[in-house]
């Protein structure tokens, strides 16, 4: 039977392990604690993203139609357009006249029309009497200035076409028309000595007066611009009766 004192290295051994096992849990919890306080922390995953698959509408174009002007061009039927005809290229010739060949143009004088603002004459021939187409002359004039003018005298006679021979003037009074403008139908039966000119000039002058016969206004005398011709009759055959 054991002693009291061979009882307490047992005991003491057991309290030992019994130590050595507490100190070892002890370790063990207190690494463990601090090895959760060490530990680095852990990332915190960022919230994922998910795209949205978001269809973006097109833009809508809207077409601008412009506005057509028509503009129409007629087409002529029938017409033919010209062919351009090759431009010729000339080479200008100066022709240098000497001065002792160059001829001066003669001035016609132009008639004088005191107080008159235009002298018309239709046609520039006619026949001599009644009988041949056109038999008369027909005057038609206008003054420039209407007041005051009471008269207008047409002074007509014969002139030889082959000889210095000439008739007497005859004054014939002209017909007012209205505006300032008188007009009269000149036969050769109004002239004086129409039984001795068979073709003749018939030179003619107008003059205006006032209402007491003071003289307004005078052309000149025009000499070879109205004819008289000799009217040939023409013999018409007679129709035979049986």
């Amino acid at each position: 039977m054991p002693h009291a004192s061979d009882g307490l290295p047992i005991l003491h051994a057991k309290a030992m392990k019994k130590i050595f096992t507490f100190l070892a849990i002890t370790v063990l919890s207190v690494s463990c604690s601090l090895g959760e306080l060490i530990a680095p922390p852990l990332e915190t995953p960022l919230p994922s993203v998910t795209p949205a698959n978001t269809d973006t509408p097109l833009p809508t174009s809207t077409p601008v139609t412009p506005t057509l002007t028509f503009t129409f061009t007629p087409t002529l039927m029938g017409l033919k357009t010209p062919t351009p005809a090759d431009e010729i290229t000339s080479t200008p010739v100066i022709s240098v006249t000497p001065l002792a060949m160059l001829t001066l143009d003669t001035l016609t004088p132009t008639a004088q029309m005191k107080g008159f603002f235009s002298v018309l004459v239709s046609p520039n021939e006619f026949f001599k009497g009644r009988k041949c187409e056109p038999a008369s002359a027909k005057f038609i004039v206008q003054v420039d200035n209407p007041l005051g003018v009471a008269h207008v005298l047409l002074f007509v006679r014969f002139k030889s076409l082959t000889a210095e021979r000439a008739g007497k003037w005859t004054s014939i009074p002209m017909e007012a028309i209205g505006a300032g403008t008188y007009a009269h139908e000149l036969y050769s039966d109004e002239m004086l000595e129409d039984a001795y000119f068979q073709t003749a000039w018939v030179q003619y002058q107008i003059v205006s007066t006032n209402a007491r016969g003071r003289e307004l206004g005078r052309t000149d005398i025009f000499k070879e611009n109205l004819s008289m011709l000799q009217c040939v009759a023409t013999a018409t055959p007679a129709t035979l009766t049986p």
